[in-house]
Order: C-alpha cells, then structure tokens, then sequence
C-alpha cells in the first residue's frame, strides 16, 4: 500500500471543509480544486474570471510548490467554469501561467462552485 503525504502550505488557501490542499503519493501531486480566494486575507478576490483564473493558478502554483512541484509538472488540469463563455477569458491567462507545457486538459462549465466564483481548478502533477 502506498503511503500517502498531506500537503499543507499557508501560502495557499486551507482546505474549506474536510480534505487536503493536495496529497502526494508514489510522485503523484493531486491538488483539489483551488478558488480564487487571497490565501492573506482569506477573502475572495473581487474582479472577472481573469482576475480569478489569475489567483487560483497562483494559489495551485503554492501548493505544488508546498508537494515537491510547479506548473511545470502538470500533468493534467479540470477547469470548472460557472459559464462556458468564460473560456476565451480564462484561457488566455491560463496559457501565460502555463507558457509553452501543455498538460492534458478537461474544461466543463459547473452550476454552483464553491462561494459563487467563475473559476475551480484542479490538477494532477508529478514531483519534480
């Protein structure tokens, strides 16, 4: 049986109910979904998807840091939008985070995320 790590980091939001920012396992990094909530002030961040798909994708970049990866070792992404006409949006600053790695990727729009946001996403990652 594998053993699995916790992964907490203060440079990311907690866990809003009862799960792990991340848990590593045989190095695999799987992150839950991060919102765009200011891990400082513990607030949402006010402003469009870009503005959210900008802290979530900062807020993932901490945890993987947290587990041993980086956007780099993202291996695949599940983009929740709360309307599929965000994506053109959420896309553009989501190719700057990613630059030229590509990782697999799934998008579907999703009624009701967490505290009203646009944008949740998650991904699966290797250590580096």
């Amino acid at each position: 049986m594998s053993l699995l790590t916790t992964i907490h980091t203060d440079d990311a939001p907690g866990a809003l109910g009862p799960y792990s920012q991340a848990i590593v396992t045989d190095g695999w990094i799987f992150a839950s979904g991060q919102i765009a909530m200011d891990p400082e002030t513990g607030e949402l961040v006010e402003g469009g998807v870009e503005v959210q798909a900008d802290r979530v994708l900062r807020n993932l970049a901490a945890v993987l840091a947290a587990a041993g990866g980086s956007l780099q070792t993202v291996v695949k992404t599940t983009v929740f939008l709360s309307d599929m006409a965000l994506f053109a949006d959420m896309n553009a600053v989501y190719a700057r985070h990613f630059g030229d790695h590509r990782p697999a990727r799934a998008t579907v729009a999703a009624g009701g995320l967490p505290a009203g946001v646009d944008v949740e996403i998650e991904v699966v990652a290797r250590v580096a």
